[in-house]
Formats: C-alpha cells, sequence, structure tokens
C-alpha cells in the first residue's frame, strides 16, 4: 500500500515564542486569541473537571462494556500494532464489567507513571492537556456516554499504558509549552493545532509495522468500521507523519477520517 511522503515545511512554528518552561502544576490561562469550546461545567466539579469518584454503572452498562470489548478485541489481531496489543494484555480490561479506575490507576502507575482520572463529560482541550502533562488520562463516565466514551478512553489509557516506555510525556510536556506560548505574533490557533497533533497521533495514528499499516490510535481502535478502514479502506489518504502539516489539518469527530498519519517507530521523532 503507497503511503504518501509529506513535503517539508518548518514554517509554522516560530521557536522564539516557545517559553523555555511552564508550571505543569496550574492549568494555563488561555488568551482570548484561542477558541475554548463553550462546554458548560457541571455543579460538583472544579477547573480541573475532575469527578470526586468514578460513578457507579448498573447491570446494563457493564454488560454494554463487555459486548464492545469482545467485539472489538476480536478485530485487533491484523490491525492493532504489537505494542497495543501488549498494552491490553497487560491491562487484562476484559475481567467483567467496566474497568474500577482505582484498581487501573495502580497497575498503571506501576507500570508507566500513569493513573487514569474520572470526568464526567468530554472537557475542554487545555482542561485535557493540563492532565496529560501531569500523566492522568481523563475518562469519561457519565451514563449517556458510557457506551463509547468510557470505552474510547480507557482503549486510550491502553495505549499509554506499553507507549510510556516510548516516552510520550516527552510529547505531552512540549506541546503544552507551544501551546502556552503568548499568542501575539504568532500564525496560528496553537490550541487547535494541539488538539490535531493529538488527534492524528493518540486517536487515529497508524504504524508502519514489518511493512505492514498497524494502527496505534486509540478512537480507531475502540469501534470496529473504522478498524476496518483505516487499514483496508481505499479512499482514505495514508501519509507519512510530518508535524507541521498534521497541525495544519482540520478533522472532523463525526465521521470516517479522510487522512490518516503514519510514523515508522515509536522510538525515531517525525519531523
Amino acid at each position: 500500500m503507497e503511503i504518501s511522503q509529506p513535503m517539508r515545511d518548518h514554517a509554522l512554528m516560530d521557536k522564539s515564542t516557545v517559553p523555555t518552561s511552564f508550571d505543569h502544576s496550574r492549568i494555563p490561562d488561555m488568551p482570548a486569541s484561542v477558541f475554548v469550546a463553550p462546554l458548560k461545567k457541571p455543579s460538583g466539579v472544579g477547573d480541573d473537571w475532575l469527578e470526586p469518584a468514578q460513578r457507579k454503572y448498573g447491570l446494563e452498562e457493564h454488560r454494554i462494556w463487555d459486548e464492545l470489548y469482545q467485539r472489538q478485541i476480536g478485530l485487533m489481531p491484523g490491525h492493532a500494532c504489537r505494542e497495543f496489543m501488549r498494552g491490553l494484555e497487560r491491562l487484562n480490561l476484559g475481567r467483567g464489567g467496566v474497568p474500577d479506575f482505582s484498581e487501573m490507576s495502580e497497575e498503571l502507575r506501576s507500570l508507566t507513571g500513569w493513573s487514569v482520572v474520572p470526568v464526567p463529560m468530554l472537557i475542554p482541550d487545555h482542561v485535557f492537556y493540563y492532565h496529560l502533562a501531569n500523566r492522568r488520562f481523563p475518562a469519561g463516565t457519565s451514563s449517556a456516554r458510557a457506551r463509547s466514551i468510557t470505552f474510547r478512553s480507557l482503549m486510550s489509557s491502553t495505549t499509554c499504558s506499553d507507549m510510556c516506555r516510548c516516552r510520550p510525556t516527552r510529547f505531552s510536556r512540549a506541546t503544552c509549552r507551544r501551546m502556552a506560548a503568548p499568542a501575539e505574533g504568532v500564525r496560528y490557533n496553537r490550541l487547535k493545532a494541539l488538539s490535531a497533533l493529538y488527534w492524528y497521533m493518540g486517536e487515529f495514528g497508524l504504524i508502519l509495522e514489518d511493512e505492514q499499516l498497524r494502527i496505534y490510535g486509540a478512537g480507531i481502535l475502540s469501534g470496529p468500521t473504522e478498524t476496518v478502514f483505516s487499514i483496508e479502506g481505499r479512499s482514505p489518504n495514508r501519509i507519512h507523519l510530518n508535524v507541521d502539516r498534521v497541525m495544519r489539518t482540520d478533522y472532523t469527530i463525526s465521521d470516517l477520517q479522510a487522512t490518516y498519519f503514519v510514523i515508522e517507530s515509536f522510538r525515531g521523532r517525525s519531523t
């Protein structure tokens, strides 16, 4: 399968505007020039959007999780990359019912230093990246989203579980520095660009493995349709990852992706 080579363009980031240090202990203030989705924060949660504890699930919700997990795990061979499969094996998410975040966090911390934290819904991008910079992965817990958000979030934490040894926190901290840089004189919205980078890597990334396309993006691997489409579909573009191009590329959250970006290794670093 042919993978397109991107044109090199290094004009996107003006490195002189990127600060050399960033306070990861606080949520960054977003300047007025940066668009932040107007999400309504539920009562009872603070500025970090964390819930006091993971909500309790009913028998039907646990059944849905088991059904989703068993359906999806059957598609993993031949589609998911080896690192993702190792992560699934280590975390053993198919023990029965929605995993307990506290137990899962203990296991993740011992493996990688990360944890899973409960949030009520989709949260603002800058808050999401604040948690990633501190090795916390926010997982949605609301009943209305139990069929999709929780499953997808825990698939994402599976990605973290094995690939943390390839220093994904370097990605989080470096990109947070970009996000926090002054907006004045910069030619693009850093938060939007950061979201595109996370989307096309953490959620919808592909990797070459033994010269075959495989998936490491948790968004793809959380559902059967795109798991097959991203690897076997004829219509999508598959392009070697170039960070500047990724940051310029819009994405859709309600349909199959028109473009996927491909890396050659977790250890290498694309330009």
